[in-house]
């Protein structure tokens, strides 16, 4: 990628300083902004160095080589000259940054409502000590995760278990939907043979249960939730895994409108794949629970209809299992509603919906069935940060009063007609164009070809990501402006343009 981005940096600067040019040939109206903007932030990216890392990122690699593998660092940020939806770099590179930290900052770089709870007085006993909370934790903690948590839940789960990060807390939801399944199955209560039996690891203390998941899933990198993920083989290789059933999750041809029978037929395929699991697996190691994620974001951001899920949630019931929507990426508002999966017009809710990132702190929701009959069953020192929720309430209330969920579909709706016009007139480069909210996504034609777009982008001053195989997609912050979504689609253009002629 690093060669990517010094054979892009002549070509990508053109585009910088001549934005209005570019604009203007897709012929989309840019709408005024339903949401404030955001205060003393920058007006456009600013490249300063011919590559990315520049020199002083460079420097501080080589250091940081020293101590563990780095190959994974993009550059090192300026945190404190950072500003809204522009992220800086120690080299002074300014960057329109889409991808928002992995999609887990929902308000952007120093926003004033984030400054302020982290210097309000009355917080610094939370940001002072770390208790255990799940042993003693702060009087207010109850208030605050009301006013935060249970504020934004997904409508007809009672239950909250907070955790760190999102590996854990689906980690944690796997154990908690086999602690209630055994439940419900062991049709006795709980023995002696049991309790010993659990201790060495064997049965029918430790019993052979499953979690169904999806090919192109990714659910985190611990064991439970790696063996949950297949997106690619370096989170995976050379670790052990447990033996659980994979579906396949539909790969559905664009645009939807123009493949409906074939998309319905890839679907109907895959469910049909779902219950077969089911049963060719209740001898060997029964399905306890189902994991999926509403837009498979790893794996190359992959969709499913409302109807796919609907249908998948009966089947799930009608075998006993538990359904979990994995919303670690997808919920938080980017969706265009708190969750993704609101879309999906479920008849009753999941049974667990697991978060992190956008949501501060990590966790899951639950309904009150799957509550341990016992403490202890789900528990860690820490269950979580509590300074995590004094950042969580400065983000439901500015969410709620600066109406960012409207400004995420104002953004969404401006998004996808420009990247279809570039679809349209790029059809070489862009393919593909998918979304929910600003979940967006668009196809290359190769990985090499994607790798190329991406290095162009990053030297024309947009930090953004691929996934899958060929795919680049966008993670935005909520605070994310038609204004700032116009500036990428005019550096898109430009650097597509470039593709386009060599292809």
């Amino acid at each position: 990628m690093k060669a990517v981005c010094r054979a892009a940096s002549k070509a990508s600067v053109a585009p910088v300083r001549a934005l209005a040019r570019h604009s203007s040939s897709l012929s989309i109206p840019v709408p005024k902004s339903v949401i404030p903007d955001f205060a003393n932030e920058p007006t456009a990216p600013k490249m300063v160095t011919p590559a990315v890392p520049g020199p002083k990122s460079q420097a501080l690699l080589a250091e940081m080589n020293k101590l563990t593998n780095a190959g994974a660092v993009h550059f090192f940020a300026d945190y404190e000259g950072s500003q809204g939806n522009y992220l800086k770099d120690v080299d002074g590179n300014l960057f329109l940054d889409i991808f928002s930290q992995i999609s887990s900052l929902p308000l952007g770089y120093n926003h004033p409502a984030m400054v302020k709870a982290l210097t309000d007085p009355r917080n610094l006993s939370m940001l002072m000590h770390r208790p255990a909370l799940g042993n003693i934790p702060p009087a207010d903690w109850v208030d605050r995760v009301n006013k935060t948590l249970v504020a934004v839940a997904p409508p007809g789960l009672e239950d909250v278990t907070t955790m760190m990060c999102g590996s854990c807390s689906n980690e944690n939801a796997y154990k908690q939907a086999m602690m209630w399944y055994q439940s419900v199955n062991r049709g006795r209560a709980v023995s002696q043979q049991d309790l010993d039996s659990c201790m060495v690891n064997q049965a029918p203390g430790s019993p052979a249960l499953s979690v169904m998941s999806f090919h192109g899933a990714f659910h985190g990198r611990l064991f439970g939730c790696l063996s949950t993920t297949h997106s690619k083989w370096v989170h995976k290789l050379d670790v052990p895994a447990f033996d659980w059933p994979i579906a396949p999750f539909p790969q559905l041809k664009y645009p939807l409108d123009a493949y409906a029978a074939e998309n319905a037929a890839e679907e109907e395929r895959c469910l049909a794949a779902v219950a077969d699991l089911f049963k060719s697996w209740k001898g060997k190691s029964p399905v306890a629970a189902l994991v999926i994620e509403p837009i498979q974001s790893e794996g190359g951001d992959n969709h499913a209809s409302p109807a796919f899920f609907k249908q998948l949630q009966q089947i799930v019931r009608d075998n006993g299992a538990a359904f979990i929507v994995d919303e670690v990426q997808t919920g938080g508002g980017n969706a265009g509603t708190q969750w993704a999966h609101e879309a999906w017009g479920l008849p009753t809710p999941p049974d667990m919906v697991t978060f992190s990132k956008k949501m501060m702190t990590g966790g899951y929701y639950s309904a009150k069935h799957l509550r341990p009959d016992m403490p202890y069953r789900v528990f860690n020192t820490w269950m979580g940060d509590p300074t995590k929720l004094v950042q969580l309430e400065a983000v439901v209330e500015t969410v709620r009063r600066d109406n960012l969920i409207a400004g995420v579909n104002q953004v969404a709706d401006y998004t996808m007609k420009a990247l279809r016009k570039l679809e349209d007139k790029f059809p070489s480069v862009v393919s593909k164009v998918r979304g929910q909210g600003t979940l967006i996504a668009f196809d290359c034609a190769s990985p090499a070809q994607r790798d190329a777009l991406l290095g162009h982008l990053k030297m024309a001053g947009v930090e953004i990501a691929g996934c899958g195989a060929q795919t680049i997609r966008m993670r935005p912050f909520l605070t994310f402006q038609p204004k700032h979504a116009a500036q990428f689609i005019d550096i898109l253009d430009a650097q597509v343009n470039t593709l386009a002629k060599s292809a």
